[in-house]
């Protein structure tokens, strides 16, 4: 069996929904539902990731089916127009420079777990987790290091190839990260006063819900697939032609809701019964969490257990950005990935110095978004990402020869089946491009 392909239908979409699982699920999700209205936020997510995002997924899954190439090479292949590989560098570079920086994260995720192990074993004994977490951040020899470490631990996987690597990960890591959330979530929701977290976070109460919070909620479930930047495009690449790819895409969008769902009810149970604040990022996951679990018998197990579990999310999102690198570069020469990986980790590990030491010696050099950090986020996730989802969008609806589109789907006329993919081709002409824009021009907005 070829090398060039996923093994098993299994391994494709553990390997899928794992690309798509990473730091929006479980580092972004929690606040901005804490943030924007809880069950509300969380009603409104679920919706727009059905209706938005399964279409732009299944249309990514088709353009990379279809061509059986690296993106930069597929556009011009199913179009014929040399000029459309602009979008597949763009997809390129873009994933480069998230890498760079989600690998800065990855690193702290490395550190804690670090801590968290020699604090089980009595080694180490935290006094402060906000001190903690400023020393860490500042520091740059960690900060330099943990990410050097993170960006090497998945370049090693994705240098053993698409079967051996890729999908060997994925098949381990995505059922431990639903088995360990399981585990914290028995956990929280044992505390005193838990359900009073469980309802904030089910209930929807509209009322709680602004004009804001439906922006950044659409925006949330635009960002939750890893649309937009040819990573779901690689992975179809790879794909045979017996696999299903509308059932595909759902159960990913499942999985991905699963975990969305999993990740709140294991923090907001515990907020909740401590009496505590959700809040952004670095400080949930760093000061919050472990201040929890710190107060409840046998509670560095299971924030140990957490951190686990982020970092598998963590780096299955990796391990698709280098991908997408290594398959515009080797062209399908498997005989060069090796190389290829290392030489691309390198790189990016270079890129990344700048976002890593943000925080630290280059705090002060601030502009437009904030730090380095900040300006590179913004300008994959509020740019790039939007501009490639909508080329991806306004390609299949336009571009692509529909006949193209319906023999990836199965789709013949007379059948029903002929209805919902009209159904599915108006909306990424008209509504879906509509969206993205709208959602582009508030997210640059809201800088100023």
């Amino acid at each position: 069996m070829s090398e060039n392909n996923w093994n098993s239908k299994l391994g494709f979409i553990l390997a899928a929904a794992g690309s798509a699982i990473g730091l929006g699920a479980v580092w972004r999700f929690p606040y901005m539902t804490a943030e924007h209205g809880g069950g509300a936020f969380l009603f409104v997510f679920l919706l727009f990731t059905v209706l938005i995002g399964l279409p732009l997924l299944i249309s990514e899954f088709v353009i990379g089916r279809a061509s059986g190439r690296n993106p930069i090479d597929g556009f011009e292949f199913l179009s014929g127009k040399k000029s459309l590989r602009l979008f597949g560098w763009i997809g390129h570079f873009g994933t480069m420079l998230l890498l760079s920086f989600y690998s800065v994260i990855g690193g702290w995720i490395l550190i804690y777990l670090v801590i968290a192990l020699m604090d089980l074993l009595n080694l180490y004994k935290v006094d402060d987790y906000t001190v903690m977490l400023g020393e860490i951040i500042t520091n740059p020899v960690y900060v330099i290091a943990a990410q050097g470490v993170f960006i090497f631990v998945t370049a090693f996987v994705v240098a053993q190839g698409i079967q051996k690597g890729l999908e060997r990960a994925s098949k381990i890591m995505m059922p431990m990260l639903f088995i360990l959330f399981l585990f914290i979530i028995i956990r929280s929701l044992s505390l005193p006063n838990s359900f009073e977290g469980v309802k904030y976070f089910l209930t929807p109460d509209f009322s709680n819900l602004s004009a804001n919070g439906i922006m950044f909620a659409l925006g949330q479930s635009f960002f939750a697939l890893s649309v937009g930047i040819t990573q779901m495009m690689t992975y179809a690449s790879y794909l045979k032609p017996d696999q299903n790819l509308p059932r595909s895409a759902s159960y990913i969008v499942l999985m991905n809701i699963a975990v969305s769902v999993m990740v709140g009810l294991a923090i907001f149970p515990a907020i909740a019964s401590f009496g505590m604040q959700s809040v952004e990022g670095p400080r949930l996951v760093f000061i919050v969490l472990p201040e929890i679990f710190n107060s409840i018998p046998f509670g560095i197990v299971f924030y140990l257990m957490f951190l686990l579990a982020f970092l598998f999310a963590t780096l299955t999102s990796a391990f698709s950005m280098i991908e997408i690198n290594v398959a515009n570069t080797v062209k399908g020469n498997q005989s060069k990935r090796k190389k290829t990986t290392y030489i691309f980790a390198i790189i990016i590990f270079a890129i990344g110095i700048p976002s890593a030491l943000s925080e630290g010696v280059l705090n002060d050099v601030q502009f437009f978004a904030g730090t380095i950090f900040d300006n590179v986020d913004f300008l994959v996730s509020n740019i790039l990402l939007p501009a490639g989802a909508l080329f991806s969008s306004v390609f299949v609806g336009f571009i692509l020869d529909k006949r193209i589109s319906m023999e990836q789907l199965n789709v013949k006329k007379g059948e029903t089946s002929f209805v919902i993919f009209k159904a599915w081709i108006f909306m990424l002409r008209f509504i879906l491009p509509a969206i993205i824009i709208f959602v582009f021009i508030m997210n640059i907005l809201s800088v100023f």
